[in-house]
């Protein structure tokens, strides 16, 4: 899979914007704050419908406009698709798949992509909810379909929690005895569906995670991922990734009658895989707290890295397109020569950079140069030099 064009309209920093990019390796060099990673922001908006940046769509409406819109065509093998993004301040946002349109989720059956930047640091050393993000972008990857899912799940925990807010502000307990066994059942349908997925995506990442963490340090060390869940059964198989759905849902059930009072006592849904985590081990201890600065990147990275390949391993559509944005320059160099070559071989790889001297030198870029909102690219390939 790769990048073929990007028109971006009203997005960011860009009025307007096409750029072209090539198969194999582009660069996009540019000083902060000129408009580099707004580029690549757009291009795996088109594979998660979210900024790697920012929470809130609105952030990516240019300032003084009401909608921003980016077109990207895209190749897959021997055929071309022509995607479509609108984001608007006002009205719900709109997608189009070759010109047709879709529901915005649709976007990623079409387009995979596996981007790091500085912010996924926050992996090793952020809260929960950055690690479970991680987990659900990697479960839609391999499924599309679950992004629906993970809509209706995220609407019945509000609900839910709305219920039992409103059943301890009036102190009656009728209406939610009336009412949350129907909810009970949605939660535990759909938050059953993402638990199973996440364990399968966990088990499947662990080979390649100590292969690209290998790849990186050249040490012997044991990079692991666990699952910290709040659904425990004292029954699980040591193969917990073989465990049937039918399983997790009576064990999620369980899990709920036995935390009742407790949940109408907070006012809050306390089980389900919204307040699980993913666990970080290296050397049989937690990367948060226990690894050095260095080893706290390599195990951020090698975690992407362990999903790009698995998702290339899976894809009927071939490999991800790969984007590292303002890596480079935190990284010493011999980490970025193992990035370079760990990723090298990948059908398209799209960097940024503020400093041409921060990106290995040795293969042949197509670069594209970057200055207050306007692009400019250079001969077709050229070698990166210092």
């Amino acid at each position: 899979m790769r990048v073929l064009h990007l028109s971006l309209s009203d997005f960011r920093n860009y009025e307007a914007a096409e750029v072209e990019f090539s198969a194999g390796r582009n660069l996009v060099v540019g000083r902060n704050g000129q408009g580099k990673t707004n580029l690549v922001e757009a291009i795996g908006y088109f594979g998660s419908l979210r900024s790697h940046r920012v929470s809130s769509d609105a952030a990516l409406i240019r300032s003084g406009t009401d909608t921003a819109v980016a077109r990207m065509k895209i190749g897959v093998k021997d055929r071309e698709a022509a995607l479509e993004f609108e984001l608007n301040r006002q009205a719900p946002n709109r997608a189009r798949v070759n010109g047709n349109a879709v529901r915005p989720r649709e976007l990623m059956r079409w387009f995979s992509a596996v981007l790091f930047a500085p912010e996924d640091l926050m992996l090793v050393r952020g809260e929960p909810s950055v690690r479970r993000r991680f987990l659900d972008d990697g479960v839609i990857a391999r499924n599309p379909a679950m992004a629906g899912i993970m809509s209706d799940f995220e609407r019945v925990v509000r609900q839910r929690t709305s219920l039992l807010k409103s059943a301890r502000a009036s102190g009656s307990r009728s209406a939610l005895d009336a009412t949350l066994g129907v909810w009970n059942e949605q939660l535990v349908s759909s938050g059953s569906r993402i638990i199973h997925e996440r364990r399968a995506l966990v088990e499947r990442l662990r080979a390649p995670l100590r292969t690209q963490y290998g790849l990186l340090v050249e040490q012997d060390h044991s990079p692991n991922l666990a699952l910290a869940e709040t659904v425990p059964s004292d029954e699980r198989s040591s193969d917990e990734h073989n465990v049937s759905r039918e399983t997790i849902e009576q064990e999620f059930v369980t899990a709920l009658d036995r935390i009742r009072d407790q949940e109408i006592e907070r006012a809050a849904t306390l089980v389900g895989p919204h307040r699980d985590d993913l666990v970080l081990e290296l050397n049989g201890l937690p990367v948060k707290g226990y690894a050095s600065h260095g080893e706290s990147w390599s195990f951020a990275l090698a975690v992407k890295l362990a999903l790009a390949a698995l998702l290339r391993d899976e894809s009927p559509a071939g490999d991800p397109v790969i984007i590292l944005d303002d890596v480079f320059a935190e990284l010493d160099s011999g980490r970025r020569n193992s990035l370079m070559s760990a990723v090298g071989d990948y059908e398209q790889v799209i960097v940024t950079a503020a400093v041409e001297k921060d990106v290995p030198d040795v293969e042949e870029w197509r670069t594209l140069r970057v200055s207050a909102g306007t692009v400019d690219s250079l001969p077709e390939s050229r070698e990166v030099r210092e």
